[in-house]
């Protein structure tokens, strides 16, 4: 089964998406990035869900020391601030995709995170 980590600072997001996940993926949530950047070092994870805007450590800071050591990491990020800039910036430092918050369907993530195992 694969590992996914969500990272996000508001607890009914980790809630919603990881009871909805965890029917087809091993995931785990983390609600502070400084601690999941740790723990995603250290363990093994396929892909990570990551919020941009979060208090402790932005989520684009939070995908950049994730590929400074592993380049082959899949990283989604998600935000709802959604600019171009943003989403340039994101896919610049190696994200392979964007979502915009609030999520059209909890579907629609799973399909995303489909497509990107079958890349």
């Amino acid at each position: 089964m694969r590992k996914i980590a969500i990272v996000d600072d508001e607890k009914n997001i980790l809630d919603m998406l990881s009871t909805f996940l965890e029917m087809s993926y091993d995931v785990t949530t983390f609600q502070n990035p400084v601690l999941a950047l740790d723990a995603i070092k250290k363990g093994d994870f396929d892909l990570v869900l990551c919020d941009i805007m979060m208090p402790q450590m932005s989520g684009l800071d939070l995908l950049k020391k994730l590929h400074e050591d592993n380049k082959h990491l899949i990283i989604i990020m998600m935000t709802a601030f959604d600019t171009m800039d943003r989403a340039l910036e994101a896919h610049k430092f190696g994200a392979r995709n964007y979502i915009k918050k609030p999520f059209k369907s909890l579907a629609t993530i799973q399909e995303k995170i489909e497509e990107q195992f079958q890349v």
